[in-house]
């Protein structure tokens, strides 16, 4: 029998756990990290957690080693402090994008984060979007994948959507576009582009389907360097899109992506909250932030009561 649930967060995203306690009307259970100067941490759990059922919070973000280091000690501290059950939620999983071997003599780093965070002391996981949905399969324990798809329908069924087409980024989120088309009765356009070698740069082809005088909106499960957004933009613009949104999952926005943004034909980039973003929101007024803390939450007491999952997706 577990016991009370409580909620841990780690360094990366805070707030995203306090908007977590403050839909599930519970506390953030307190926990101390200290940096010492041979640049080692230690962690400790300032609660009492024998037998409960803990939820360990932490997204990655800069600093990307730190976070994952510190949700290590976490989950250690956790097993050792007799945990009934530790579930690590991770609303951007780290190294999501290192899924396969697609090069010789490099690592398959989303399995070696698995592997590890298991090893750590997590019994299950709860995470948001992965890139590709074979990464559960590097997991031995039980794992519940979240969607954005509803929060981000319920925000756009509230614009008109007369004239709208939505644009998969590439051939391979095809798949994924026809939960977006299906929810919101819309066409579909699909970009073919070319990556260039290991780099950010992506080269947008030939388009499948229609834009020319239509409101395109693109979706994307990640925005990084934001390059390959603002060629797909600029694309469209150029094949007649009278105008051009993004609703991407997973706002990474790393290197100069808010300038790219700005001077690019993106018109509005929809994000969510899986990743911090209050600087950026002032940089770049072209972002909106939608929160997937609501879900996470009921996600959260289904787990916490036994209860299926599947009905959020």
């Amino acid at each position: 029998m577990l016991g009370n649930l409580k909620i841990i967060s780690g360094s990366s995203h805070k707030k995203f756990a306090l908007d977590i306690c403050e839909h599930m009307a519970c506390e953030l259970s307190p926990i101390e990290t200290v940096f010492f100067s041979n640049q080692n941490m230690l962690v400790k759990i300032l609660d009492n957690v024998r037998e409960e059922d803990v939820f360990v919070i932490q997204s990655s973000c800069p600093p990307v080693s730190d976070n994952i280091m510190e949700t290590f000690l976490l989950l250690d501290a956790l097993k050792h402090s007799s945990a009934a059950r530790v579930t690590a939620v991770l609303p951007y999983y780290p190294y999501v994008r290192s899924d396969k071997k697609d090069q010789p003599r490099i690592s398959i780093a989303a399995k070696l984060m698995a592997r590890l965070l298991q090893t750590a002391g997590a019994d299950r996981f709860l995470l948001m979007e992965l890139h590709s949905h074979q990464i559960q399969g590097f997991f031995d324990v039980p794992v519940d994948q979240l969607l954005a798809v509803d929060v981000f329908c319920n925000y756009l069924k509230k614009q008109d959507l007369s004239d709208f087409v939505i644009v998969a980024a590439d051939v391979g989120e095809a798949k994924h576009l026809g939960r977006y088309a299906n929810r919101l009765n819309l066409p579909m356009a699909i970009i073919d582009k070319r990556r260039m070698g290991n780099s950010d740069t992506v080269i947008p082809t030939h388009l499948i389907g229609d834009v020319e005088d239509k409101h395109a909106l693109i979706i994307d499960d990640e925005v990084a360097s934001a390059g390959t957004l603002c060629k797909a933009a600029d694309f469209l613009k150029e094949n007649g899109a009278r105008t051009i949104r993004a609703a991407v999952v997973h706002p990474v926005l790393s290197g100069n992506a808010l300038e790219k943004i700005n001077s690019s034909s993106l018109d509005e980039l929809i994000v969510t909250n899986t990743i911090p973003l209050d600087e950026k929101t002032n940089i770049c007024k072209k972002i909106t932030v939608l929160s997937v803390a609501p879900i996470f939450a009921k996600a959260i007491q289904r787990i916490h009561n036994g209860d299926s999952v599947s009905v959020l997706l």
